[in-house]
């Protein structure tokens, strides 16, 4: 099992330095990676709220779950359609960086691009949305609104520590499926784990980005406001960059350190 686990580690490893490489030749399509990663987060967010907005309206208990299931969606379309996410690269940059193989200043670089081209992609998502018109009434958008409603309104440290838990299982959910073979256990492992943080409360920096993005669009809470989206981004943001920095980056490096010695001695 270690040797399987070593062997999807230096697959984390080869994917941050392709990563590198398309930084390298061209910060504008880097730009357009990380944009399209965040407009599959976009239409996650929809095809997940307008589900849940169903059992919401009846005030049905399985709104969140069945949110949370059809959430999966995209990270399905992240993996198999590619794209940047920050939050995926605060563990592959990390690992490598610890490998020795990106200096941290190349790392801190890609990880502001990846972030500036996700918020990109999460405005442009929204505009295309509003442009619809499917999403603009309140028998549509009523389970949107009130959880941007109370995302604004959670306490910064709690938001801060559901930053951590959600990228590392959201981590975890790119990683695990690196070991398997089939695309149908990957799918599934990927939308489990997926269905885990959005299930469990925990905050995604790139999922709330687009969710606010497209509550600013429509008619929104007052509180859904420029200060209150960055009340909950700036925490949820360093969250997750610890849950994929340090709890997934540093703690397999850490954990499987022996192992890459004895694999580079052969």
């Amino acid at each position: 099992m270690i040797a399987v686990e070593v062997q999807a580690l230096m697959e984390v490893e080869k994917l941050a330095l392709k990563k590198h490489k398309i930084f390298k030749q061209s910060k504008t399509r880097y730009l357009a990676r990380a944009a399209l990663a965040s407009m599959f987060i976009g239409f996650g967010v929809i095809v997940a709220f307008k589900t849940g907005n169903f059992f919401y309206l009846e005030h049905s208990p399985f709104a969140y779950p069945m949110a949370a299931i059809t959430f999966g969606a995209a990270i399905i379309l992240i993996a198999y359609g590619g794209g940047d996410l920050f939050t995926g690269n605060t563990f592959y940059y990390t690992f490598a960086a610890l490998r020795k193989k990106l200096a941290w200043l190349q790392v801190v670089r890609m990880w502001v691009y990846s972030y500036i081209g996700n918020i990109i992609g999460a405005v442009a998502f929204a505009v295309l949305i509003y442009t619809t018109g499917l999403f603009n009434e309140p028998s549509v958008n009523g389970f949107l609104l009130k959880v941007a409603d109370q995302k604004v309104h959670a306490p910064t440290s709690e938001l801060f520590f559901r930053g951590i838990l959600c990228n590392w299982l959201v981590c975890l959910a790119f990683f695990v499926p690196m070991s398997m073979k089939g695309d149908g256990p990957k799918m599934f492992a990927m939308v489990l784990f997926v269905f885990c943080f959005f299930i469990s409360g925990y905050e995604h920096s790139i999922a709330n980005m687009c969710t606010f993005a497209i509550s600013m669009v429509l008619a929104h809470p007052d509180s859904v406001s420029l200060s209150g989206v960055i009340h909950n981004l700036v925490p949820v943001t360093i969250g997750n960059l610890i849950g994929g920095g340090i709890m997934m980056g540093w703690m397999y490096f850490y954990a499987n350190k022996p192992f890459f010695a004895e694999q580079e001695e052969f």
